[in-house]
């Protein structure tokens, strides 16, 4: 399953900024709304409650428990104001309600359809807390508009002079509706707030997104600088806060990697010409060895056993010095660039069949290599390349050993394989690292561990590469792919510095007789 793609910094900045801001505005604006809220319906209700009790204060203490029509009508009146949408009396009485007085403006009709059958709105608590004397209070939604209740208790005087609860109780609903339009625009006010907060704040996170990200964006562009290799890659400080403290530490490190890598790159270099140096002085000596070696060889036949055996081991061993050297001097080419090709336009088959018959290996070898097939190709190093994948085939695998070419109208695929038991998967990957060895039993007696990273180095010169693999039914499988035009040293495609590490410049060839019947390079 493909992960899904992380956040960039910018956007984790900006949604922290933004949630910020809106939980901050959404806290502090939802709490002054509540507030206000409570402050507003709380002042309306006291300012409702008294302004009811000073219209009813002129109509009780009543005079009668059961007064007629023209005082109840006068109490309905005194209880009802511009903002009341009805007016209900409720308690024991002998006179019918008076008849609705005719509409004033601003007020609704009293009467028929604030009865008592319309008071089941309010709660059954506050019908207690008024008909044991109290006034009370109730919001409501009447008639789809909001509305405050007040309930209150007329009193009556008796024969004492004292005062008593007459059973008369006067309920009012008054619109809140103004109060809900003033509560509406606050809310309104409140989310503009908020919504000038968020864009306040989502300003500010990229004003401070672009200080923060800046100074990253350079450090990630430096990072990537020096992985590829450019070790003189700094950062300007700027400030003295975090970042400039993590530039500085940048700078720091880039120039002690620069050091090092300097230094060991002065070493490398030291080392591989004093490799060239040493195998470029050993090549007179040598010939020297392999003249009197190849005496020593001829007459080892006639000499005693003893002595025989030694000229036999002395011509095979300065052959195996001869072989490492001249390996040793190719390598030191590679690696200083003078390694050059010698592009001819081959016929790859007939190549491989002259490999394999200068070699004794013609019926050893299966081939499929198809006539015809041509390439701008340089014969002496392909010819390298084959002779050291056949020879290390015929040496390390076993039979039989196949050499497969194919083509296509851009490149050519050179396949050797053998049928052994194929290389272990931890070797693999340094199949063609020099001087490794699969065996370490084999460490001293064979090869010089040098062949298949000159067989690559030669592919790559080409424009090529060679790889390795185990084949499914058994057996290792080395690839070799080049282009059908390689590059011409004319064309200026390979760089060659002006002074070889070999004073001869020329070509270091195998000595005719080679310590390994097979003659591969490995």
């Amino acid at each position: 399953m493909t992960p899904r793609p992380a956040l960039g910094l910018r956007a984790r900045l900006l949604f922290a900024f933004a949630l910020l801001c809106v939980v901050t505005a959404a806290a502090v604006t939802g709490g002054l709304y509540v507030e206000a809220r409570n402050a507003i319906l709380q002042r309306t209700q006291d300012a409702a409650v008294e302004a009811m009790t000073g219209r009813l204060r002129a109509v009780y203490p009543l005079r009668s428990a059961t007064p007629g029509p023209d005082e109840l009508g006068e109490i309905a009146a005194a209880a009802a104001d511009q903002n009341s949408l009805a007016v209900a009396l409720h308690g024991e009485t002998h006179s019918p309600l008076p008849p609705p007085p005719p509409p004033s403006p601003g007020r609704l009709r009293l009467g028929g359809r604030a009865r008592i059958p319309d008071l089941g709105v309010i709660s059954p608590e506050m019908r207690k807390a008024v008909a044991g004397g109290r006034t009370a209070w109730q919001r409501v939604v009447w008639q789809g508009e909001p509305g405050l209740i007040i309930g209150m208790p007329l009193m009556i005087i008796k024969e004492d002079r004292t005062t008593r609860v007459s059973g008369i109780e006067v309920y009012s609903v008054r619109s809140l509706l103004p109060e809900q339009r003033s509560i509406d625009a606050l809310a309104a006010r409140a989310w503009a707030i908020g919504g000038v907060a968020l864009a306040f704040a989502v300003l500010l996170a990229l004003l401070a997104t672009r200080g923060v990200l800046g100074p990253v964006r350079e450090l990630g562009r430096a990072a990537r600088l020096l992985g590829e290799g450019e070790l003189r890659t700094r950062i300007a400080v700027r400030g003295s806060d975090e970042l400039a403290d993590v530039a500085r530490t940048f700078n720091d490190t880039a120039a002690e990697l620069e050091r090092l890598v300097g230094q060991l790159r002065e070493m490398e270099a030291d080392a591989r010409r004093f490799v060239a140096d040493v195998s470029h002085e050993l090549r007179t000596p040598l010939a020297a060895l392999t003249a009197v070696a190849d005496v020593l060889d001829g007459e080892a036949a006639r000499m005693p056993e003893p002595a025989g055996r030694a000229a036999r081991l002395v011509s095979r061993e300065t052959l195996n010095l001869t072989a490492l050297v001249n390996d040793l001097i190719e390598i030191s080419r590679f690696d200083s660039g003078a390694a050059a090709l010698a592009p001819n336009e081959i016929d790859v088959a007939e190549l491989v069949r002259a490999t394999l018959r200068v070699r004794g290996w013609s019926e050893r070898v299966r081939t499929e290599v198809p006539s015809g097939v041509t390439a701008r190709l340089d014969p002496r190093r392909v010819d390298v390349i084959l002779a050291n994948l056949v020879g290390n085939a015929l040496r390390h695998g076993e039979p039989p050993v196949s050499v497969r070419l194919r083509a296509d109208p851009h490149r050519i695929s050179l396949e050797v394989r053998d049928h052994g038991p194929g290389l272990d998967e931890a070797v693999l990957p340094h199949v063609f690292d020099r001087f490794y060895k699969a065996s370490a039993a084999r460490a001293r007696s064979e090869g010089s561990g040098l062949g298949l990273a000159i067989a690559r180095e030669n592919a790559r010169l080409h424009g090529g590469d060679l790889t390795v693999t185990n084949a499914p039914d058994g057996g290792a499988v080395f690839t070799l792919r080049l282009p059908r035009r390689s590059p011409d040293p004319d064309d200026g495609a390979v760089f060659t510095p002006p002074h070889s590490p070999d004073p001869d410049g020329g070509a270091v060839f195998t000595p005719p007789r080679s310590p390994d019947p097979d003659g591969g390079l490995e």
